[in-house]
């Protein structure tokens, strides 16, 4: 299920630094952590498992502020709104709508580093509608969509394009093993249809995660829209937890076009 949280600047510092996506996950999780101690360190430390892999279930958008001033130099952006909106997503019964609602209402979050980032204070939480879901429907990747391959030689991880051959299958896959850590779910077929479709052009994003600490590393990602057939229940958990790798970090956020 996904929400619109609305946010209120309530500091005079209008800078924000452009990789600010990980101070986003880090409120996400101390939010989460407030309510449920037990279910924060779950998400921290496990997650979701199928063998030797761990999803968190949730993700999150690129924060809505109008249009800023980019200092490309500095890599800062200059706020000029004073109501700033982000989506959220979690993977959780709709029982608990009113749970997470809650949980987020009036909660305050400095978003950046020691040296630049807002003030903000949560006005306003609100359920998003979830559209009706078809075999075939039409995404655009808002936040960079990241899909990785690592040798066995190889210190680094390699972020591959979706125009190398292997990114279908490899988006397939993602999507059927994080499906696979859900508890309880429905059993698909052996042999589902699935078919990836590039269209438009891709625009690499690369990401700096944990800016200015020891454990600084980037990340990087493709935008781009595509057309993806498969069962309704793999749609919904594109829209609950986002697509490809790195989701509770910001990573792989779509719309439905």
């Amino acid at each position: 299920m996904r929400f619109k949280i609305t946010f209120n600047r309530t500091g005079k510092q209008r800078m924000l630094p452009m990789d600010y996506q990980y101070y986003l996950s880090a409120w996400i999780y101390k939010v989460i952590g407030q309510a449920d101690p037990e279910f924060s360190d779950f998400l921290h430390s496990q997650g979701y498992l199928n063998g030797n892999k761990s999803f968190k279930l949730f993700s999150y958008s690129l924060l809505s502020f109008g249009k800023p001033v980019f200092w490309k130099e500095k890599s800062l952006f200059e706020i000029q709104e004073n109501k700033l909106l982000l989506s959220v997503s979690f993977h959780l019964a709709e029982t608990a709508e009113k749970f997470i609602i809650g949980l987020f209402n009036n909660q305050q979050v400095y978003v950046g580093d020691q040296f630049n980032g807002l003030d903000l204070v949560v006005t306003q939480v609100e359920r998003l509608p979830e559209p009706v879901f078809k075999s075939t429907m039409s995404y655009r990747a808002v936040s960079p969509v990241v899909i990785s391959l690592k040798d066995e030689n190889s210190k680094y991880a390699q972020y591959l394009s979706p125009l190398n051959i292997e990114y279908p299958d490899l988006i397939r896959r993602n999507l059927l093993v994080k499906y696979c850590s859900i508890p309880n779910i429905t059993i698909l077929p052996d042999h589902l249809n699935f078919q990836f479709k590039m269209k438009s052009e891709s625009k690499s994003k690369l990401v700096t995660i944990k800016p200015y600490t020891k454990e600084q590393s980037k990340v990087r990602g493709f935008v781009f829209d595509f057309t993806l057939t498969c069962p309704a229940v793999i749609h919904q958990l594109i829209l609950s937890t986002g697509i490809g790798e790195k989701n509770s970090m910001g990573f792989g956020w779509v719309e439905v076009v």
